[in-house]
């Protein structure tokens, strides 16, 4: 294997994995290592690495060619697609050694930042050091960092009860939303837990909206009554009403009740809606503005960094007043028609209202029909008085059109693949 004698493992976090012809097959994600008796350290046996679909697979570390800062080359074309499940004997580098409450020589304490693995002679990978920032006690100061033989650092053999959060965040920062969710799936429930609530209220609103429902639910109550809703706040009103939607009603008035007024408002109208209809599933926070805004203005308005690129792809035109319900709807304008519009032309000069709107109790199967027919990414929604009252997105639509728990791990693991598959072009 060309690569380093010794490699730090929160190091390899999201570095990307080849094949031997140099395409990318994922990002790496943890390393395995299997526990040995005293005084024996634990044998790196593999790497978790992430595919596309956010299936985490297992690469044996005898198929890996070499490990460098940029890369993981793999050495055969042939790759197992089998989902990985940690057996019994088995730790997660990354997701159960970060943040562990360690002891220094002495009885110092410490936390684990960095674990590093080495290769033997004989080709074997094992644990070998461990980077521990120490604990000063003092909170203007940080403890200095050590770097410490495995076997001479206490508090590694069983599972931490006291861990904190700060390493293991800094590892998942850059991932987006539905990978970081998937990587919280991976940790055991309490772990999961104390990570979700490390993370600040918007970022964790984002997770907490690609996470299955069971997930969902027992996070927000691991969060508290008011830090939960302050979560609810961030979080898109229809994410938010499908979220509650989970909840019994008491503890969905609490929760409503201890959000600001106006952000509670839009979640408790999407509650009112009947399951699996345009009401149920829209959002009431489209981008919304009045006939006499300019092209300019409304290039403007879909720029904003916080809309999703489904939200941000057309802009309805009404009559005052401009949040849901709004005054008398006009039409829609897509982004490519504003693109090809001089920047001072009036939206009104330009709306499109040909297409019939949905209305709140059009069932699923009905929408997906319609915008499959007109090639659309949205559809406005409006009431008995033609008030545009939200927006169906084709993100809502395939969300609530796939299985109910196609986020979980289960329904992934239920998923049919080839165990053996070839990679691109490669005979191996």
């Amino acid at each position: 294997m060309s690569t380093p004698n010794r490699v730090y493992i929160a190091r390899l976090a999201g570095v990307a994995v080849f094949d031997p012809n140099g395409d990318q097959v994922g990002r790496v994600r943890d390393a395995v290592a299997r526990i040995r008796p005293n005084p024996h350290p634990p044998e790196v046996v593999g790497l978790v690495a992430e595919m596309p679909m956010r299936r985490r697979i297992f690469l044996s570390i005898n198929r890996i060619t070499s490990i460098d800062p940029d890369a993981v080359v793999l050495g055969s074309g042939t790759l197992n697609l089998r989902r990985f499940e940690k057996r019994p004997n088995e730790l997660l580098v990354l997701a159960e050694l970060l943040d562990r409450r360690v002891q220094l020589e002495g009885g110092q304490p410490g936390s684990v930042v960095d674990v590093a693995m080495e290769c033997g002679r004989t080709g074997e990978w094992t644990l070998t050091r461990v980077a521990v920032r120490e604990q000063t006690g003092r909170l203007t100061r940080r403890g200095h960092l050590h770097q410490i033989e495995w076997d001479r650092v206490g508090g590694l053999g069983g599972v931490g009860d006291n861990r904190g959060t700060a390493n293991l965040l800094a590892v998942l920062e850059d991932m987006r939303p539905a990978d970081l969710a998937n990587a919280l799936q991976d940790l055991p429930d309490a772990r999961r837990n104390e990570v979700a609530a490390a993370l600040d209220d918007e970022r964790l609103a984002d997770v907490l909206s690609e996470l299955p429902e069971r997930d969902q639910v027992e996070i927000l109550a691991a969060l508290g009554r008011e830090r939960a809703a302050d979560v609810l706040e961030e979080m898109d009103p229809d994410d938010a009403a499908d979220l509650l939607h989970e909840l019994p009603p008491p503890e969905q008035d609490v929760l409503l009740d201890l959000m600001e007024p106006d952000e509670a408002d839009p979640v408790r109208q999407l509650l009112h809606y009947a399951s699996g209809t345009a009401g149920s599933v829209m959002t009431s926070e489209p981008v919304i503005l009045p006939p006499d805004a300019t092209v300019a203005e409304a290039l403007a308005r879909i720029r904003e960094p916080q809309l999703s690129p489904a939200v941000a792809a057309q802009v309805f035109v009404a009559r005052s007043p401009l949040t849901t319900p709004t005054g008398r709807y006009l039409g829609m304008v897509h982004f490519q028609r504003l693109l090809r519009e001089p920047p001072a032309d009036l939206l009104g000069g330009v709306v499109v209202n040909d297409i019939d709107p949905l209305r709140p109790a059009t069932p699923l199967p009905e929408i997906t029909r319609r915008m499959a027919t007109y090639d659309l990414v949205a559809m406005p929604v409006v009431d008995r008085n033609n008030r545009l009252v939200g927006a169906v997105t084709v993100d809502d639509v395939l969300d609530h059109s796939l299985p109910r728990d196609w986020r979980s791990r289960e329904a992934m693991r239920a998923v049919p693949v080839t165990v053996e598959e070839p990679l691109g072009g490669s005979d191996g």
